[in-house]
């Protein structure tokens, strides 16, 4: 999909290569709001290094499954969310998601996430969702809650950050938990 209609204040694009200055921008000028938890701030230096993000994700999507949407709110640049480590065999991915400084508390990543689990599951064929949030990124972590993803437990030293490792708190939704029909046209 090309283009995800969340709200009338939200769509999420599939990312292109014409993303890469507001990508690199916005991570450029919310460093300290951003770098806190994501490792791959700090090798975000110029424009280039989200240009090659960009290139990477286009040039093996097919072969990853991995789907990465830009978020836009009342048409400006918000932040990041995807689909990532997607296993067609056993129906299963994870969502991603960042967000600038400025849009944070406004229900985009809550809305955002909850457009791309109905996606995951309905258009997807997938079983589960998983999300997984720093220890201590408590903003992050209130997603999936909010959502009615279960909390699993702590993957230790689950994402490298620098020379160090972060734990992760690993949530999941089922299809079962939603109680899909899978008689319904929707799907």
């Amino acid at each position: 999909m090309q283009s995800i209609v969340v709200s009338h204040e939200i769509l999420l694009e599939r990312l292109r290569e014409s993303d890469a200055k507001p990508i690199f921008s916005a991570i450029d000028k919310n460093r300290v709001h951003l770098g806190r938890w994501l490792p791959f701030v700090a090798n975000t230096k110029e424009l280039k290094d989200s240009e090659f993000f960009i290139d990477e994700i286009i040039e093996n999507r097919d072969e990853t499954l991995n789907e990465v949407y830009t978020i836009w709110y009342k048409g400006d640049f918000a932040g990041i969310i995807s689909f990532h480590h997607t296993d067609r065999v056993n129906e299963k991915t994870e969502i991603g998601y960042w967000l600038i400084s400025a849009m944070t508390g406004k229900g985009i990543i809550t809305l955002s996430c909850n457009t791309l689990v109905d996606l995951a599951f309905k258009k997807m064929g997938m079983n589960r969702v998983r999300i997984c949030c720093a220890v201590g990124n408590t903003a992050s972590e209130n997603i999936p809650k909010r959502l009615g993803f279960q909390y699993e437990g702590i993957e230790r030293e689950g994402e490298r950050y620098g020379d160090n490792f972060l734990d992760l708190k690993v949530f999941s939704l089922l299809k079962k938990d939603l109680r899909i029909d899978a008689s319904d046209p929707e799907i």
